[in-house]
């Protein structure tokens, strides 16, 4: 069975393309190579975005410590975080809203190194629109209000630098 499935594995390589097989991307994981992400790949991404949510993510790649999503946030109530060993940075794909960020998260729970509330106390609201990016430091908690329309984002978690 092993000798039949190598067989078959090795015909496969051979029937490929070299075309195809230089224009292949590397795998996310593999750090000796940039990996693309294509227009039609955050077309993809976004359309696995559930929409009956608040707001919902769909993982792009990870490259550790990196992880990369889409994320998309609905006109609903949104929750509030604070996250203690990550910066979370936002590129705004589509829609635009504000961002409330500082203040203080109202009746936190924890989840891992994360802290969650329904919202934030005080803070300071900074609008945003498509092609704008946002940085929230690690320790600052955030929450996205005032959305009209569907907001889309590419959000990219960061570790915290080594100090």
């Amino acid at each position: 069975m092993r000798h039949v499935l190598v067989a078959a594995l090795l015909a496969l390589s051979a029937s490929s393309s070299p075309a195809v097989a230089q224009t292949t991307p590397p795998a996310p994981t593999d750090r000796t190579k940039a990996t693309v992400f294509t227009a039609e790949d955050l077309a993809a991404a976004l359309a696995r975005l559930p929409a009956d949510r608040p707001s919902g993510a769909a993982r792009v790649f990870t490259l550790a410590p990196y992880n990369v999503n889409v994320e998309q946030r609905q006109p609903r109530q949104q929750g509030a975080s604070m996250h203690e060993v990550q910066a979370e940075f936002f590129y705004v794909i589509e829609g635009s809203a504000t961002l409330l960020t500082g203040g203080t998260l109202t009746s936190p729970t924890r989840t891992g190194t994360n802290l969650a509330g329904p919202g934030i106390e005080g803070g300071v609201r900074q609008r945003f629109k498509k092609g704008d990016f946002m940085i929230v430091p690690s320790g600052v908690p955030h929450q996205f209000v005032d959305i009209t329309a569907p907001v889309h984002l590419l959000q990219i978690y960061l570790p915290n630098a080594p100090q």
